[in-house]
């Protein structure tokens, strides 16, 4: 399977996973809901690990890698959005989440020497173009924010790109897709658990609903990071992140078909026009 369809069937996972969160929030809080979504994928991975993983091909350090973007990457992203939608709300948090491509190929090109072409950074610029227009609501920055909330948002998507190329790093080691969500997601779901451990109040209370949509959450969005893992084992990060960053747009979609959460408008019909467009430049570079 080439590596921009399984980008293209992350990203998707990505989009479902955002849709059952959503639905999630009705019951539970987002931080709460993290320790119930994030450790249900810990869960599955561990019981496939005997089947997907060779222990005669253990590296080390790309052990040591996946665990260091693991405590990142869902773990510390989760937090930041989390703390980033109390300061912003999620239509600010989403239109700046569609950067994390460029600082991803960014990253891939400073830690590891990676070339980005032209046509990848333009796709790069394209698709957060696309998902700034697909995210962003008039009147949507709340009165009496201060610039330097800005930090959370940016500081989600500056982690989420480096996580990416760190992954790719660890890959280039030991490039076993699954041997990478196992021990990153151990980390992540030790650090969701211990955070929501360590805060007082604010949660709501643990409903039967709540752990359902968050465990599909967490099913659907473990298989968006073995997708995501599986296309960065076998493309440039160059090729991956722009793809990854459209996740979105299916939210879009999918919540004007099933939640009726979106209402079809212009603004969304060119953002998802960008979008597409974007994806399908860098599907026609990579091809040629």
């Amino acid at each position: 399977m080439s590596a921009l369809l399984l980008a293209v069937l992350s990203a998707l996972c990505f989009g479902a996973g955002m849709v059952t969160s959503r639905v999630g929030l009705r019951h539970l809080d987002a931080r709460s809901g993290a320790a119930v979504s994030i450790p249900t994928a810990t869960i599955l991975f561990v019981i496939a690990a005997p089947f997907t993983i060779e222990l005669s091909a253990f590296n080390f350090v790309a052990a040591l890698v996946f665990a260091v973007v693991g405590l990142f990457y869902p773990a510390l992203v989760t937090l930041l959005t989390f703390r980033s939608n109390e300061e912003l709300g999620p239509t600010v948090t989403s239109a700046i989440s569609g950067t994390a491509p460029l600082f991803a190929m960014l990253a891939a090109a400073l830690l590891l020497g990676e070339r980005v072409p032209p046509q990848a950074a333009i796709a790069g610029l394209g698709v957060a173009s696309g998902v700034a227009l697909l995210s962003w609501r008039p009147g949507s920055l709340r009165a009496g924010v201060h610039g330097r909330a800005l930090i959370w948002p940016v500081a989600g998507a500056v982690v989420r790109g480096v996580a990416q190329a760190g992954a790719k790093a660890g890959l280039l080691l030991w490039g076993n897709p699954f041997a990478a969500s196992v021990i990153g997601y151990l980390v992540s779901s030790t650090a969701v658990i211990g955070a929501e451990r360590l805060r007082s109040g604010g949660r709501k209370t643990v409903t039967r609903q709540g752990l359902l949509w968050f465990t599909a959450t967490g099913v659907v969005n473990g298989g968006a990071m073995v997708l995501m893992y599986s296309a960065l084992a076998r493309a440039p990060v160059s090729t991956v992140a722009p793809v990854i960053a459209a996740y979105p747009l299916v939210t879009a979609i999918a919540s004007a078909l099933f939640l009726r959460g979106e209402k079809i408008s212009a603004q969304i019909i060119l953002g998802t026009i960008i979008t597409v467009a974007a994806i399908a430049y860098l599907a026609a570079f990579r091809s040629n």
